[in-house]
């Protein structure tokens, strides 16, 4: 029943990206306003993240996931109805409060589940959010083509009512709480951060990294994290408690997700656009919505079964090992995509091989974080890294795009270099994280307290 609670959150995080040209035309939007499906959803999970995460911590993690889901299944009934553009940008935003499904879930793994099987049942749900992610871009075409836009969001609502009665039936309260109110000015400032961070890299793209726009924001951005941070050090009961964050294992799983994300962000959200690109520009397949989706079908496989895996794997060749085994599968599989990417079959192997080594990362960093902080701060410690990558899918993402667009061509369609430097840029950054993987600290086992 946890599994299907992420469910809907990860599809959705997808599900409209190869589709937004098409819900464009159908609504008569402009580009701009179009793209704040993605952005405004990106931004209420951001924040939803943590701070229900958080309130889970505090007042029973059941509680805040039935919320957090009749939430996602609002928003869902409210796209698929949606008469205007503005109205489905408005129901994305409430679908975001979902993404505190996958922290909640964390935490009620681990109060829950014996101790021998909570690193497999969060390896399971990290699968499935990595893997819901490719799974969405797979399903969005077929969808769009044979039932129409309104059944991309009509099919995660099924799945969230689903999700709510399971949830109400079968999971019992957390007996782990911490009963500490939560404290308003922190929330929001951290809501400000975000959004400011985020609006920021995701209009940088089209305004320029060194335009005032972006500039502003990021600036904004970065004086409210300082500010936040400061007053979170010296608050007695703080949203996020920050020298959690300190923490060897904790840090460097944080920086290893949000390198991972920009790799995974970046190359989902781009090897359909490349598969695209019609064979005349002298590169691409020609590939309708539905081929280029099929493409990316061995990805979200491979990370679905990681995230089955992952737990029994760790135990032979240890967590932090397999993390850098599957960040430099990940980099062998983006630096493949950059320069081996004539042949269509060839681009299932490497998707596939990609979707293996991100699967293998996330399974293993969300167990390392839950690992290394006490049962009760479980919420907020899964949410703040589920942040990481979030943050990171949005850079690897406006980076992405950025380069691209410096490689533009007077037919509109960027230059095949400009694909081959993205993908290698991504690949750089998780190569990095492979690194950065040598000095986690091996996990100690997850346990639950006893009553």
């Amino acid at each position: 029943m946890l599994a299907a609670s992420v469910t809907p959150f990860s599809l959705l995080q997808s599900l409209t990206v190869p589709t937004l040209p098409t819900i464009q035309r159908e609504y008569g939007a402009d580009q701009p306003t179009t793209a704040w499906l993605l952005t405004g959803f990106l931004l209420t999970s951001a924040v939803a993240t943590p701070v229900l995460g958080r309130l889970g911590d505090s007042y029973g993690k059941r509680r805040v996931l039935v919320v957090a889901l009749a939430a996602l299944l609002a928003g869902s009934l409210m796209a698929a109805l949606a008469p205007t553009m503005k109205w489905m940008i408005v129901a994305r935003v409430i679908q975001g409060v979902g993404g505190g499904s996958l922290p909640l879930s964390f935490g009620i793994i681990r109060d829950e589940l014996p101790d021998d099987r909570i690193a497999s049942g969060i390896g399971l749900i990290s699968g499935l959010l990595a893997g819901g992610f490719g799974l969405g871009i797979v399903i969005s075409g077929p969808v769009v083509e044979h039932f129409g836009i309104h059944w991309l969001f009509l099919l995660p609502a099924i799945v969230a009512v689903g999700a709510v009665v399971a949830v109400l039936r079968l999971v019992p309260e957390s007996p782990v709480r911490t009963r500490q109110r939560i404290p308003l000015v922190p929330a929001l400032l951290l809501a400000v951060w975000l959004s400011a961070l985020l609006i920021g890299i995701s209009g940088a793209p089209s305004h320029g990294w060194g335009s005032p726009y972006v500039i502003a924001l990021v600036g904004v951005g970065v004086v409210v994290l300082i500010g936040w941070v400061f007053l979170e050090l010296h608050l007695t009961i703080p949203l996020i408690d920050l020298r959690l964050m300190t923490l060897r294992a904790v840090w460097t799983a944080n920086v290893v997700a949000f390198l991972t994300g920009m790799a995974l962000y970046g190359s989902h959200g781009f090897i359909p656009q490349f598969t695209q690109t019609a064979t005349d520009s002298g590169y691409g397949f020609g590939s309708n919505v539905t081929e280029a989706g099929h493409m990316m079908l061995p990805a979200a496989a491979a990370t679905l079964v990681c995230g089955v895996y992952a737990a029994r794997a760790a135990a032979v060749v240890g967590s932090r090992n397999l993390v850098a085994i599957g960040c430099t599968t990940a980099t062998v599989s983006l630096l493949l995509v950059a320069l081996v990417h004539d042949v269509p079959a060839l681009m299932y192997v490497w998707t596939g091989l990609g979707g293996l080594g991100t699967g293998l990362v996330f399974a293993c960093v969300a167990s390392a974080i839950v690992a290394a902080v006490p049962q009760e701060h479980t919420g907020v410690a899964a949410g703040t890294n589920t942040n990481f990558r979030t943050l990171g899918g949005a850079c690897g993402t406006a980076l992405t795009a950025s380069i691209l667009s410096g490689y533009g061509t007077a037919s509109g369609v960027p230059a095949e270099q400009g694909y081959t430097t993205a993908f290698l840029v991504l690949a750089g950054a998780v190569l990095v994280a492979a690194v950065l993987a040598c000095f986690m600290p091996s996990p100690r086992p997850i346990r639950r307290s006893r009553p």
